[in-house]
Order: structure tokens, then sequence, then C-alpha cells
């Protein structure tokens, strides 16, 4: 009989490992090791893909300003519940994050005293490539990728340093104040040749220096900003609402929550990327421009992790008659978030195995602001997302999105 072939283990290095998204990640995977057989929220769970990761054969590390353990992380965070907390309390209890990279000019809201003193840009990589360097040999993994999961930066103004690898690197030699935290974990993956995602807004491997970089070093990159909550339901309501030939006269989205991203979104200049980002989908999947749509983020304490997400749509039909929708979703932002990152990692990883380098536009489903390989506009429309993913593994796509 043939031997049995060794399991991939794969490490994920986190960019805010003390994070709601990334603690109740780590938790997720800590549960299934354990024998849950609950699939529930994970979209790739169940699919036979050759060189696809296991769930549980996922091993985390990180970054945080907040140097406490992920089990002391999680229990503050209060997304798991008590059982869960007790179940993986002795596993993340040994997990803590490395000093991580930050700028107050990039995220005023987020503070912490686990912050890495680096001297320049040059020497923040150079660390943030030896963490990557060590995380793998420590764990014997085969393989390590990077997910951003930190708090929102601002979006610096356009710059020549971001637009080409050359004209990076000489902005790294003069630590150019363009450059943000986001950028230099990014470049610093690109440079150890480590597959990058971006799950938050900032700007990241999407700025065209890095782009560019990953594809000459043949680096699996993508993001940007994880779809979750509100712009996941626009892209499943719009494309249905352009096939009834339902013309959308507005779209009032509001948020209110109470995590750590909230609060990091209290700042006016992190809140811009945000919207940024959420609200560049409508337009593409209807085919014109939605004059009347506000989106409206606001920082509730009381919520903490329990996003609320309601959305008003106004649409014309047949004989100009008007009408409303109304979607009210209450939810919980790290339990939807969490299976995304760890479905995020599993396919950058088996990207990298393939020797594929550059943007990963495959992996379009998990983002609101997906990265495209030719520069082209991203596709938005979750059902054509998803067959393009599934395309890519090489599986047959959902009856709904293969009709």
């Amino acid at each position: 009989m043939p031997a049995a072939s060794k399991r991939r283990r794969v490490g994920v290095a986190v960019v805010g490992l003390g994070g709601a998204v990334a603690s109740t990640a780590a938790a997720g995977v800590e549960i299934l090791k354990r024998g849950s057989n609950r699939m529930d929220g994970l979209p790739l769970a169940g699919l036979s893909v050759p060189g696809l990761a296991g769930y549980d054969d996922l091993v985390f590390g990180g970054w945080d300003l907040n140097g406490q353990s992920l089990a002391e992380a999680a229990a503050e965070h209060r997304v798991l519940n008590d059982n869960q907390l007790e179940e993986t309390g002795p596993a993340l209890s040994q997990i803590r994050p490395w000093p991580a990279v930050a700028s107050s000019a990039f995220c005023r809201r987020i503070e912490g005293a686990n912050a890495r003193e680096a001297k320049g840009h040059r020497a923040a990589i150079d660390a943030i490539v030896d963490d990557l360097r060590r995380f793998k040999a420590a764990n014997d993994v085969d393989d390590v990728v990077v997910i951003n999961l930190a708090s929102t930066e601002r979006t610096p103004a356009d710059s020549p340093a971001l637009r080409t690898p050359e004209a990076f690197a000489r902005a790294l030699d003069t630590d150019d104040a363009s450059i943000g935290p986001a950028m230099l974990y990014a470049a610093a993956a690109i440079e150890a040749g480590v597959p990058y995602g971006n799950f938050t807004p900032s700007v990241a491997a999407d700025a065209p220096a890095l782009m560019e970089m990953a594809r000459r070093r043949g680096v699996p990159v993508a993001g940007k900003d994880g779809k979750t909550g509100q712009t996941l339901m626009k892209t499943v309501l719009a494309p249905a609402l352009r096939a009834r030939a339902l013309h959308v006269d507005g779209w009032f989205s509001t948020n209110i929550l109470g995590n750590r991203d909230g609060q990091a979104l209290e700042d006016p200049d992190s809140l811009k990327s945000k919207l940024g980002t959420k609200g560049s989908v409508l337009d593409s999947i209807l085919g014109y421009r939605v004059e009347d749509h506000i989106v409206d983020i606001r920082y509730y304490r009381p919520r903490g992790d329990d996003k609320e997400a309601w959305d008003n749509i106004d649409v014309s039909g047949f004989l100009g008659h008007r009408m409303q929708i109304k979607v009210n979703f209450l939810c919980k932002d790290s339990v939807l978030a969490a299976p995304l990152v760890l479905e995020i990692a599993r396919v950058l990883d088996l990207a990298h195995q393939r020797g594929e380098g550059g943007p990963q536009e495959q992996l379009s489903l998990f983002f609101k602001a997906p990265m495209t390989a030719n520069g082209h506009a991203p596709e938005h429309a979750f059902h054509l997302q998803e067959r393009m993913l599934h395309d890519w593994l090489g599986i047959p796509a959902p009856a709904a999105a293969a009709e």
C-alpha cells in the first residue's frame, strides 16, 4: 500500500493577534482539534482539494500592541461563550503576541505597551522577517502565511514612493512618512517569500509598488477589507435587483459596533479608509451610480462584538412605482470574520504551492475591495466571485452559481 501523505502544517502569522477576530479564529481551530464536527461558517469545509491544509493543521502566532495571552484576550473580547473559553484556555494561554510595529500617525486610537522599537523602516522590516523565520522554525510548519487583522489605518496621500518597487526601496532608506505599518508588514512578508492577506481597509500589498514586488518575487498576495456582514448582503442583493430591473434610487446603511475595530474608526482618517471600501461595490454591480448611497458607522461601546447593520433600500419598479426593502443584520462581527481568515490562509498557502505570485483574484469572494491580477475593475457580485474561487480550486461550482 502507498504511504499516507504527510499532513501539511501551516503557520498563520497575524498582525493584530490579540484582536477579537484572531483570538476567535485561533480558538476555533483549537475546538476543531478537540474533535468538533461543527463546520458552520466555513465556506470551504468538506471540499476535497489536493494540497489544501486542514483547519486543525493551522498554527497561530503574530504581533499585537497588547501583550496579553490569547486566552486573556478572548475573555476580554467576550465573543466566545464560557464553555468555549474554558475548553480553549490552556492552549490559548500559551500564545502571546510578539512586539508589534505601530505608528500613531497612521492609527491614532489604538495604543499598547507591546510596541517594537525599530530605528527606521528597514530595521522594522528586518525584525518582522526575523519573527517569521523564528516562527516557522519553532513550530515545524511547512510554510507560513501573514494575515493583517490590525486596526484600520488612515489612507496615505498618493506618493511617488508607492508607485514602483525601486521608488519604494528608496523611500524605505529615507524612512518616508507615506509608508505605514501595514505596508511594512506586507513588504516584509514579500521579502521573506511569505504569502500575505490583508483583511483590513489599510493600504498594504495593494500599493502598486508592493503588487509589482509580489509579482516579481512570485509571492501570493490578497485583499482588501474582509467582507463579512453588511457588504456581503449588498453583493447578494444588488445582483438580484439588477436581474429584476428594479432601479435602486437610494441605499442607506448604518452600523453600530463596540469592539476595537469600532473604537479605531472613531478616528476620522481611519473611518475614511473604511468607508472607501464599503461604498465601492454597488455602482459596479448595478451598472449605474447610486447617487444617494450613504454609509454611516458608529462606535457604540455597549454592543461589543455584537454588531448591528441596518439597511434601507429605496427601489423603483414597473410603471415607476416606489418600494422599499429593509434589512436588519444582528451579528457577531468576529464570528463572521474568523472563518474567512482561516479560508484565506489556506487558499494563499495553496496558491504558493502552485507557484502563483502577485494578486490572487480568486479570493475576491472574501473582500470588499478585491485586488485584481491585471489592474481591471474587480468583480463584486457574490455568485460570480464564488464561481471564480471554485473554478480556481478545480471543483464544481455550487448549483446557484453555475446557473
